[in-house]
């Protein structure tokens, strides 16, 4: 996502700079209707033949198509806007279900309707793998919403490699795989499955170093953004995730499509098709893997084409075994039945919010309204010079060029932003949001679990009561409720020792009525100090 001016920020490249406008997109048809406006004044100019139309209509289907387009463009940010809320939510809920798991779910745990007892350890160990699992459903809502399907992903698979494979009532066959990892399986470097959950067979080793895997591009913050960023220009974030061994080669944490000669020309994209055509009639080479390397983004004309939807729903998977952990905290009663509806609120949030985000990305404006409009739009730049010639003369190819760019730039926009979810600059940052919900779940389990406030509140850092009484919560405590006296004088509020304050030449008796004198001068003395 381009959140600055990227022209000059000095960050991008010129070629980056240059994708991330909509010339790319809009050159070819704005140098068609430039050299219509131009062969218009020549014919007009040096011949006999003069093509002019009457300009009756002209600013009327202006006006009426501007309307339009606005309208096209207005509803294609509204939809951008509905996923960056809806990551938002994503983002909110992960942070709220890792805290309630990590805070309110105890760590030791009796036996108890036939489970196990779990010492300190073991609870720390189950908690920080299901938060582990909200982070990797978050990684996965981002591949899913890209129309990368599966969970052989070099972000996502080490966080839910622990994960089930197969049937606990059946074998340990192809037959017998529970749908998250049979939906993975595309045939590509399938090995026996025993091989799995082997850790002692040699294999292929991700996380924990980011090393790259045989036959798959090595993925880091910097080689896939091309943004020498100051803060993440070094960062490779499948460094902190686990080490563990796969039975195949990784996928890219992004992967997205090359740029080439045809994105900056599409139109050449026609001699490559017949190009293709005459290998098929001659018996050639059905294709070497280019579409599915970023070869078909484009269309015949030139227009982007979006990655439909990923058909794994990996982030589904992940929700349900979320419920089943929910499911079994009530069934054995391991967490109070306000922080289990919590719980149980926050996974069907996580639901709700992933239905949104597959409405945002599956349901694109109708064909027949984009359709319409841009052969409206073409009809009506393509007469824009016949029209206006009379009054312009050589204007007319710039003034031709500029309504093209105006009125093209807009409908582009308008298409590119529509979905905000895959590679384009445009779009959203979802491996920002991804790392960023990584970050702060770390950041929770960082913290002790369900830590005595007493540790940490009557100590001598803490000033409860200053700017009025600047003695420290230790001070206060030793002096007793009894024994504390508010002051008028102010000689803790002034910051000179506490002891002083409190004790001599007070106007109040000790006790709760000083305490709460002492609340009120703080206001007092906070209100005066911060308006203007």
């Amino acid at each position: 996502m381009v959140a600055s001016n990227p022209l000059f920020s000095g960050r991008m490249s010129l070629r980056k700079k240059f994708m991330a406008t909509v010339i790319n997109d809009i050159w070819p048809e704005v140098f068609f209707f430039t050299l219509v406006a131009t062969m218009v004044y020549l014919v007009t100019s040096m011949t006999h033949v003069h093509l002019v139309f009457n300009n009756a209509l002209l600013g009327v289907l202006g006006t009426v198509l501007g309307l339009v387009i606005s309208f096209r463009t207005s509803s294609a940010y509204e939809r951008y806007q509905d996923g960056r809320k809806m990551w938002t939510n994503v983002g909110f809920q992960c942070r709220n279900l890792a805290q309630l798991i990590w805070i309110h779910v105890p760590n030791e745990r009796p036996a108890k309707d036939g489970q196990p007892a779990l010492n300190t350890l073991e609870g720390i160990i189950e908690k920080k793998s299901m938060i582990n699992l909200i982070q990797a459903y978050a990684v996965s809502v981002k591949h899913y919403l890209r129309g990368e399907s599966g969970a052989y992903y070099q972000d996502l698979y080490p966080l839910i490699s622990f994960l089930p494979r197969y049937s606990s009532h059946g074998g340990q066959t192809e037959a017998d795989m529970l749908p998250l990892w049979h939906a993975s399986e595309d045939g590509s470097l399938h090995s026996a499955p025993s091989r799995i959950h082997t850790g002692s067979e040699p294999g292929t080793l991700v996380g924990g170093g980011g090393r790259p895997q045989p036959g798959s591009r090595k993925s880091s913050w910097f080689s896939t953004t091309g943004s020498k960023s100051k803060n993440h220009d070094y960062v490779d974030p499948e460094k902190v995730l686990p080490t563990i061994q796969v039975h195949r080669p990784l996928k890219p944490a992004r992967n997205p499509p090359g740029a080439d000669i045809f994105d900056y020309i599409p139109f050449l994209r026609v001699f490559k098709i017949v190009g293709k055509g005459i290998k098929r009639v001659f018996g050639g080479r059905r294709g070497n893997g280019d579409e599915e390397a970023g070869g078909a983004r484009r269309s015949l004309m030139g227009r982007k084409r979006k990655p439909e939807l990923g058909d794994s729903n990996v982030p589904t998977e992940i929700i349900l075994f979320l419920s089943g952990y929910s499911a079994h905290l009530v069934r054995t009663a391991s967490i109070q039945p306000a922080a289990a509806a919590a719980v149980i609120n926050g996974i069907n949030a996580l639901s709700d919010t992933l239905s949104n985000l597959e409405r945002i990305g599956n349901t694109p404006l109708p064909f027949a309204y984009q359709a319409h409009l841009r052969m409206s739009l073409w009809i009506y730049l393509f007469f824009l010079p016949f029209q206006i010639e009379s009054t312009m003369s050589y204007l007319t190819i710039p003034g031709t060029a500029f309504a093209a760019f105006l009125f093209l730039g807009f409908l582009e926009i308008g298409q590119e932003i529509e979905n905000p979810f895959n590679y384009d600059l445009n779009d959203l940052d979802l491996d920002q949001f991804c790392l960023t919900i990584q970050r702060e779940l770390n950041e929770i389990t960082a913290h002790q679990v369900s830590p005595n406030p007493t540790s940490y509140i009557f100590s001598h850092w803490n000033q409860p009561f200053a700017p009025a009484d600047r003695r420290s919560a230790d001070e206060l405590v030793k002096t007793g409720l009894d024994g504390y006296r508010h002051t008028s004088v102010g000689g803790a509020g002034a910051g000179g020792a506490g002891g002083a304050g409190g004790a001599g030449g007070g106007d109040s008796q000790p006790g709760l009525m000083s305490v709460q004198r002492t609340l009120l001068r703080a206001w007092r003395d906070v209100d005066e100090h911060t308006r203007q």
